[in-house]
């Protein structure tokens, strides 16, 4: 994955940013090298100028350089407010000195601009991207792929294992690595993908054995039977059982105990008996990548189904054309 664009935080810490902010020849040399640093707004002005700590200087972020704005649309008040508190990637534009004090002039959206342009020009569907979990909404997530570009990761594409909302298995502030599913270039729009890095079917059966009692979390409440998501990637089903206690308490997001009756890779099934169901609900945990980021840069094809199964699902990322959704 590319290292030059990251979510919005990632690089602020790093030597490279802290060396470029310690002194006035580290921000001319980012200014005149167009090296995108990061620093953190301390406020909003009666203006809507966002304020920037620097280190060695004041940053200055006017109002429209604080958003890439796509054809068709207006800048909202609320997205420069919003960034108070919160680390901005940006440009330094001009640096001015009055008083003994330097103050930097800077574009984020000179910023944003840049990396679509990348993201357009260099980006295959597939290609992974670091990403971090800005809010949630019942139909999928926003994630910040890089400079504080916006993604959306629709709620279908989170895992194979069907969930309710975002936030069965996301949380704000959660990075994670995705891929690009689509490419709006007419829109600008960028599109990703979690469910393929998360293991295929045999993947994700393979931790679990016939036999075994475990934990899992109720997805669904049929009138045939409760779904129960035992890896993001992978739910059983427990038939009902007339009048039983524990399929009478059982409610969507409860956490359940499980008997793994049967394991049946021809059908993709997994049969359950409901042991007990808890009162409480599960927390958001971190899900289990196979695929690693550092490692694979690149998805092409893949396949979830095991090859014994009739019933296939798969994602062909190269055979897609570029500006679908």
């Amino acid at each position: 994955m590319n290292t030059n664009y990251l979510p919005e935080g990632a690089r602020l810490h790093t030597p490279e940013n802290r060396e470029l902010l310690a002194s006035p020849a580290g921000l001319e040399k980012a200014m005149n090298q167009g090296i995108i640093v990061e620093g953190i707004v301390t406020m909003c002005d009666n203006a809507l100028c966002l304020h920037v700590d620097l280190q060695c200087a004041q940053g200055k972020l006017e109002a429209d350089e604080v958003l890439y704005c796509r054809a068709g649309e207006t800048r909202k008040d609320i997205a420069v407010i919003s960034r108070v508190g919160k680390p901005v990637a940006v440009k330094i534009m001009a640096l001015e000195a009055s008083g003994g004090k330097l103050t930097a002039i800077l574009s984020r959206r000179l910023a944003q601009k840049e990396y679509l342009s990348y993201l357009f020009s260099k980006m295959q569907l597939g290609d992974l991207l670091s990403a971090r979990v800005t809010h949630l909404e019942p139909f999928g997530a926003f994630l910040d792929i890089g400079c504080g570009v916006a993604s959306l990761l629709s709620v279908d594409c989170i895992s194979v294992s069907r969930i309710s909302h975002p936030r069965d298995r996301l949380r704000v502030g959660m990075e994670l690595p995705v891929a690009i599913k689509a490419l709006d270039r007419d829109g600008e729009r960028i599109y990703v993908t979690l469910r393929e890095l998360l293991g295929t079917w045999e993947q994700n059966a393979a931790q679990f054995e016939a036999g075994q009692t475990v934990t899992g979390v109720i997805r669904s409440v049929e009138s045939y039977g409760v779904f129960v998501e035992l890896a993001p990637n992978l739910s059983g089903l427990a038939e009902l059982k007339p009048d039983s206690a524990e399929e009478l308490r059982a409610k969507v997001g409860h956490v359940a105990a499980v008997y793994i009756k049967s394991i049946v890779p021809e059908r993709m099934k997994i049969k359950l008996v409901l042991i007990d169901v808890s009162n409480t609900r599960t927390g958001c945990k971190d899900p289990v990548f196979y695929v690693n980021p550092k490692d694979t840069h690149h998805l092409s094809h893949w396949v979830y189904s095991p090859p014994c199964s009739h019933r296939r699902i798969e994602t062909v990322f190269d055979s897609q054309p570029a500006d679908t959704q």
